[in-house]
Formats: structure tokens, C-alpha cells, sequence
């Protein structure tokens, strides 16, 4: 992922896009978006960062934990770190008993019509919301330049496999004919990326293949959708 320099109106590039605070050197923090825990690391060198207040920097810590613990219990089928691929999800279990323990909980086992037995995990939707929501935030404001305030119209998260197909194509963009019918602000990063195609596939940003991709759409509203290790899909969107 190559660096884009923005050239958009920066007047609100010295407020927090979580709660509006104004930012200055002692309050400041330079924000990954999305959460490093969610990559693999290192993380690209040129990986969206976004600053926002240290105080909303660190209550999203918890959960984004959380989520990236979850995540790779679910991708491994276990709690155990040792069954970990991904080293930064094993070194939260390593470190967090507690919060292993929590999600060992939310494991349950299913007898299948055949009699086999299958694993399905519960999470803590909420948790998840929080992360999913700071992040589209952070993708907003970083593609476009649009600092997002006030709950959004609507979060998910699930699976891809639990999508319909009608569905998954909806996601995907598939069935929603030319991928920017709106085209972004002259000096945004989108607004670079649709000229020059950079990063892009079809409408997806790509971070990290096979890890971490996602889209920005803004027409009548702003729409975030992620995919996180081309299992678990999000969308958040704020309607005008």
C-alpha cells in the first residue's frame, strides 16, 4: 500500500472523529486504522493512521482486544494460544487468562443432523460494534476527509459464509453497476485512488491480502465495509 497524500479542506483535522475534542500536542494520539492487532505485523509501512484524543484512544483498547482474540479462537477452533497461526491474537491469549477464559465460555457444541458434534462461538456483538464503528470512522476520515459524528444508521458484522448469495453479491458490489456513481472531493485520497486506480480492486481497498480490506462509499450516505481475513464481513453506514 503506496502513501496518498490528501489535499482536502483540513478544518476539522484538529478534532477528534470519536468525540470532538480539540486535539493539540498533550491530548493527541496517532491512531492505527485499522487496529494493529487485526493485521499481520509489522503492518504495512503505509497503513491508514488517523489522530484522535489519547482518552478515546485507550477505551478502545479492551474491546479491540477482545475482537482480535475472538477472531482467532474462531479461524483456529480453540482457545489455546499454542493452536494460534496468527502471532498477535496468540500473544493477547498468552497475556489475557481472563479474557481467554471469557471467550472459552461463549464456545458451545452442536450435534449436526449426521451425529457429528460442531463448534459454534457466541460473541459479545456490542464489543465488536464498538471497534467495527471506530474503524469505519477512521476510514472515512481517511479516504475522504469527513469526520463522521453521531451514532450510525445501521453496524453489522457476520461471517461472509452466513451471507445469502443475493446477499454476498450486494457486499461484494457486484450487483450495484459502476463502483463510484459519486465521484469524491478533487484532492482526496479516494478521490486519487479512483483516478489512478492505486490499491484498488474493483471497489475494495486492500491493505492486506487476504487479511484486511475495505471500501468507502459516499453518495445520499457514508458507507464503511470491511472484510477481515476473508471471513468475517462488516458494514457500517450513516445515512445524509
Amino acid at each position: 500500500m503506496e502513501q496518498i497524500e490528501p489535499y482536502v479542506d483540513s478544518r476539522h483535522s484538529g478534532l477528534c472523529i470519536h468525540c470532538g475534542v480539540l486535539l493539540n500536542k498533550l491530548n493527541a494520539s496517532r491512531d492505527h486504522v485499522p487496529s494493529k492487532c487485526l493485521l499481520l505485523l509489522p503492518p504495512p509501512a503505509q497503513s491508514p493512521k488517523v489522530w484522535i484524543c489519547k482518552t478515546c484512544n485507550n477505551q478502545f483498547s479492551i474491546d479491540e482486544q477482545y475482537l482480535a482474540a475472538f477472531l482467532g479462537c474462531v479461524l483456529s477452533g480453540s482457545t489455546e494460544p499454542s493452536r494460534q497461526s496468527i502471532p498477535a491474537m496468540k500473544q493477547i491469549l498468552q497475556e489475557n487468562e481472563l479474557l481467554r477464559l471469557r471467550i472459552e465460555k461463549s464456545r458451545i457444541e452442536v450435534r449436526m443432523p449426521d451425529g457429528t458434534m460442531s463448534c459454534k462461538w457466541l460473541p459479545e456483538i456490542e464489543r465488536i460494534n464498538k471497534v467495527v464503528i471506530k474503524n469505519a470512522r477512521g476510514h472515512a476520515f481517511f479516504e475522504y476527509g469527513e469526520q463522521i459524528q453521531g451514532e450510525p444508521s445501521s453496524v453489522w458484522a457476520l461471517p461472509l459464509m452466513l451471507l445469502t448469495n443475493e446477499q454476498r453479491a450486494d457486499f461484494e458490489g457486484s450487483n450495484s453497476g459502476p463502483s463510484f456513481a459519486a465521484w469524491p472531493e478533487v484532492g482526496s485520497r479516494m478521490m486519487t485512488r479512483v483516478v489512478t486506480g492505486q490499491d484498488l480492486v474493483d471497489s475494495w481497498i486492500v491493505l492486506q491480502e487476504g487479511v484486511y480490506r475495505y471500501a468507502v462509499e459516499q453518495q445520499e450516505r457514508m458507507l464503511v465495509k470491511t472484510v477481515l481475513y476473508e471471513y468475517l464481513a462488516t458494514e457500517v453506514c450513516w445515512m445524509n
